[in-house]
């Protein structure tokens, strides 16, 4: 069997916390109500909505880009349009999903370290009103952001302020929130529903679990829409408790924290090793598990043959550089002892 090797390319490229593999297991017996309507599915949204407030409605699902644009058609009308930054996953890596489901036009804003601003925004709202415009309905912001940098408590209360404002609402992909949560020392409620957002895609997969994520919804008007797009648009699994049931041990365990604590903690050891390298620039702030950085153009083919990663702008030699809860020092102290290797052979 082949297998890659520990790297940096994706927390999607970890494997499953065994927590989450001995409850499937414990799950896999006897026969269950398909669709969600069995205890395990009623327990994990009990759970969650101990975690983001008795008022939250939640709906799993089975895969990021599912859940974003099932959450997004739950909101919007085909002339309606998402107001999200440039990075946004939903602007840049999900194939046009968003657009073909929903029929909404993305407007990408320029972000500064992948964030927009309410000042930003407001620039795009002056068409609303009129029939000859697409009308802005959504923010959509990502928590962390597609760099791996945060919004502060402060900065999501003002973007959902402004959105109500307009009637218009927030969202937030939270396919990293854990490691948000973690960095900013807060609740999931706290980061989410107590500052005004409306609607959440929530996931599990990039942190440790082995597949699922679900939409947490705050709102009547997506409640009443989910059931029915959550099916049109592929995401309602038969066998449901294997999609829901690992929450149970990602919240009851405090998983979900650990998980995110450790990829948190192992990018800021990597940071404390590469920081002040004379070759190496780290070009936005290490906040969760992300380092994106500047590499001299001859080190990037051989190093990548010894540790994978992506390019994130080819033309200006930058790269990221992901950790997960299953990096260790070890790993890192590899990594950076071929970064040195590969750095003296180029001084020479």
């Amino acid at each position: 069997m082949h297998t890659l090797k520990k790297d940096f390319g994706s927390d999607n490229q970890a494997g499953i916390s065994s927590e989450i593999l001995d409850f499937l297991s414990k799950i896999n017996t006897n026969h269950c109500h398909g669709y969600g309507d069995d205890p395990i599915t009623e327990k994990a949204i009990t759970l969650l909505k101990s975690s983001f407030g008795d008022n939250a409605e939640c709906f799993f699902t089975l895969n990021g880009t599912g859940t974003n644009t099932t959450a997004l058609n739950a909101i919007t009308r085909s002339y309606h349009s998402i107001l999200c930054a440039e990075t946004a996953h939903i602007n840049t890596d999900e194939c046009g999903a968003l657009e073909k489901i929903t029929g909404n036009k993305i407007i990408p804003i320029p972000s500064v370290n992948g964030k927009i601003s309410t000042s930003q925004v407001e620039t795009y709202l002056t068409s609303i009103g009129n029939p000859h415009k697409v009308q802005p309905k959504v923010i959509s912001i990502s928590q962390p952001t597609e760099l791996g940098t945060l919004y502060q408590k402060e900065e999501i209360e003002a973007l959902a302020k402004l959105a109500h404002q307009h009637n218009m609402y927030l969202h937030i992909d939270g396919a990293r929130l854990s490691n948000a949560a973690v960095a900013l020392n807060l609740s999931f409620k706290e980061l989410t529903a107590d500052c005004g957002v409306d609607i959440v895609s929530f996931g599990g997969t990039k942190n440790g679990m082995m597949i699922g994520e679900v939409i947490i919804s705050f709102i009547q008007e997506a409640n009443e829409e989910l059931p029915y797009l959550r099916k049109q648009n592929n995401q309602l699994l038969s066998k449901m408790r294997f999609i829901s049931g690992p929450f149970i041990p990602f919240l009851e365990q405090n998983l979900w924290y650990r998980n995110a604590q450790k990829a948190n903690q192992m990018a800021q050891y990597l940071y404390s090793k590469i920081k002040d390298h004379p070759q190496i620039n780290v070009i936005y702030p290490v906040d969760t598990n992300a380092l994106f950085v500047k590499l001299p153009p001859e080190i990037v083919a051989p190093l990548q043959e010894a540790f994978f990663f992506y390019p994130w702008n080819i033309k200006e030699n930058t790269y990221r550089w992901m950790t997960c809860f299953d990096t260790t020092e070890k790993d890192i102290d590899l990594f950076y002892a071929k970064i040195e290797e590969l750095s003296k052979k180029i001084t020479k």
